[in-house]
This record gives structure tokens, C-alpha cells and sequence, in this order.
């Protein structure tokens, strides 16, 4: 497997941002009320969640490239057991919390 670097890591885009539709008057408050679907308030938890996810360490991603290189890189299976069983757990806590 080859892991490359591809540029800039990709982020969030804006929740906020507005966007005017072209030869327009601006749409006025008519006190009529929208409800979002299932399926936009799961992509805005998503868009949270990709907001808090940390931004790629290019130079941590190098230094593991050249250990595999040289073939000094190590694999704890322990440290990566503990870190999928925790995440599992993490998703069945949240899904029992809501569910």
C-alpha cells in the first residue's frame, strides 16, 4: 500500500455561508417555519464531527513512510486492538444515548 501526500488536507466547509441568488430581491421573513429531514440533520452532525476531526500531520505521515522504508516500522496489534475496541464502544454508547 503507498500512502502519498496529495496537498493541502481537506476541511469543512462553512455552515454559515449565504449565497445570493443572481437579479434578486432578498427573500423576506414571512414567519413560515421549515423542518429539516432526517437525512440534513445527519449531514449537519456530520459537518460537526469533520469540523473537530484534527488536520493531517504531514511530517508524522514522512516519518512513518521512512521507517517502512528502511523496515524499522512497527505494528503494536495491542494499541490498535484497544483503539478499534474503544471506538466500537464510543458507537454503541452514542447510538444507545439516542436511540
Amino acid at each position: 500500500m503507498k500512502v502519498e501526500s496529495l496537498g493541502k488536507p481537506i476541511g469543512p466547509t462553512p455552515t454559515s455561508e449565504t449565497r445570493q441568488r443572481p437579479n434578486s430581491e432578498p427573500i423576506a421573513n414571512s414567519g413560515e417555519q421549515v423542518q429539516l429531514s432526517s437525512l440534513a440533520s445527519s449531514l449537519q452532525k456530520a459537518e460537526a464531527a469533520l469540523a473537530k476531526t484534527p488536520t493531517i500531520d504531514t511530517a508524522r505521515i514522512e516519518e512513518i513512510k521512512q521507517a517502512i522504508r528502511e523496515g524499522h516500522f512497527k505494528v503494536d496489534a495491542n494499541r490498535i486492538a484497544d483503539g478499534l475496541i474503544s471506538e466500537v464502544r464510543q458507537m454503541f454508547e452514542s447510538k444507545v444515548g439516542h436511540g
